[in-house]
């Protein structure tokens, strides 16, 4: 049978990026492992649940394909027309299941409950969605900003722009404000919005929360000691027409810098705050 060059070269270019390591990593098809312990631990509960999927399937789908070719006509076999009843097929098939989903119910639900501990934290920060921008209010430090999509961005994602967005940095993933956290820190984010719901997902920190009027949404995360850097994530509400346009950048930084940081920002919001000097007239 004759076959396309045209599929042919499509088959191969398929296979080709499937073995490509960094097709893998751009694609992003699993979870990221994350740099916080919580992140790793709802990664590990993850792959424990998938694996066990997946030997549930392979036995399923084995003993089916056995059954299949064993039993088929052309071996003679003859279809049972009577039902028959069986107290131990029963009883296996539903002790099974049962002790499944209790090996699985006591990581998950170890899991859940360090989720939802937000004792102790060390530094607490509200988050507020608006339409299409977040407002950060670092509680009992006198910091509050906005937090908006880069102008670049912006002005590149304008219909005919003439702007290449392969050339914009961080294309619709960077703000001109990014949260900025220190690492070693337990900090606990309240979040809520001030219009309509949207979402606050970080995927490095586990942490995926509704913004909701009228109600707050209580999460935390502790970026490791070791993993300053920069962290983005996006709004995962469906919040109107810029929906796509509101990124997440989070900035983790030394205890020592963040110091530094808020001190600088403190001065700063405070001197914005001072009445303009008189002019003479």
């Amino acid at each position: 049978m004759l076959r396309k060059p045209g599929s042919l070269s499509a088959v191969a270019a398929f296979v080709a990026a499937l073995a490509a390591p960094a097709a893998h990593a751009e694609w992003g098809l699993n979870m990221t492992r994350g740099v916080t312990q919580i992140s790793r631990d709802v990664y590990s509960l993850h792959m424990t649940i998938f694996w066990w999927c997946v030997a549930i399937a392979v036995f399923v789908f084995g003993w089916m394909v056995v059954s299949l070719v064993k039993f088929r006509k052309s071996k003679g076999a003859i279809p049972d027309t009577a039902m028959v009843h069986s107290t131990k097929a029963e009883i296996i098939w539903t002790v099974i299941p049962v002790v499944i989903l209790v090996i699985l119910a006591v990581p998950s639900a170890r899991t859940l409950i360090q989720i939802d501990d937000s004792s102790k934290t060390q530094l607490s920060i509200k988050v507020t969605g608006f339409q299409w921008k977040w407002q950060y209010d670092y509680l009992d430090k006198g910091v509050s900003y906005f937090s908006t999509l880069k102008r670049d961005s912006d002005a590149a994602r304008q219909m005919n722009s003439g702007i290449d967005v392969n050339g914009v940095d961080n294309y619709l993933l960077d703000v001109d404000n990014p949260l900025v956290v220190p690492v070693g820190t337990k900090v606990r984010v309240l979040i809520t919005a001030q219009d309509v719901i949207h979402a606050w997902w970080v995927p490095a920190f586990a942490v995926k929360k509704d913004a909701i009027p009228g109600f707050v949404n209580e999460a935390w995360f502790e970026v490791d000691a070791d993993k300053t850097g920069t962290y983005r994530g996006q709004c995962t509400e469906l919040c109107g027409r810029d929906h796509g346009f509101m990124p997440i950048v989070v900035k983790a930084v030394s205890k020592e810098d963040f110091e530094a940081w808020l001190k600088a920002k403190q001065d700063e919001q405070k001197q914005a705050s001072l009445p303009a000097p008189a002019t003479a007239g």
